[in-house]
């Protein structure tokens, strides 16, 4: 006999927020972001160790996933980078579409502080959101700034 939020609320009390957000560029030039993502998946070579946003990057991996029921392997499903706190930038790229390539960026961050729970999302990631536009240098490769959906 409680309301949704109620039960959100507690368990975020019980358990920490988990906030979470993607960002997508939709209908960039499909060579620039070729090239904005080859780049980075170079520069994930000479991440690990480095900081960005005021945290320390301990895992830089083009992701893949192996399937626990038949064992079959996706590869390329994502440019993941970690952080020593559990937060996660990773960039995903199609390019299949008529109007250009679409760059994800999905971004999330573990929150065990109940004071700052009722934060808005994309406030909360901010800085995260910064670094991930700076590390694959959106505006100055695409020259976009804003993404054209954000969930």
């Amino acid at each position: 006999r409680q309301s949704v939020l109620d039960i959100v609320r507690e368990h975020w009390r019980a358990y920490g927020r988990n906030f979470y957000t993607r960002h997508d560029y939709e209908a960039l030039d499909a060579e620039k972001a070729k090239l904005l993502y080859a780049d980075l998946t170079e520069k994930l070579l000479t991440l690990r160790g480095q900081t960005l946003a005021g945290r320390e990057i301990v895992q830089a991996d083009d992701f893949s996933y192996t399937d626990p029921i038949d064992g079959s392997q996706a590869k390329g499903q994502g440019l993941r980078l970690g952080f020593i706190d559990g937060s996660r930038i990773v960039f995903r790229l199609s390019g299949t579409g008529t109007e250009g390539a679409t760059l994800r960026i999905y971004i999330e961050r573990f929150e065990p502080d109940t004071e700052k729970h009722a934060q808005d999302t994309q406030e909360a990631l901010a800085d995260l959101i910064e670094a991930a536009k700076t590390i694959c240098e959106l505006k100055k490769r695409t020259g976009r700034d804003t993404p054209t959906v954000i969930t």
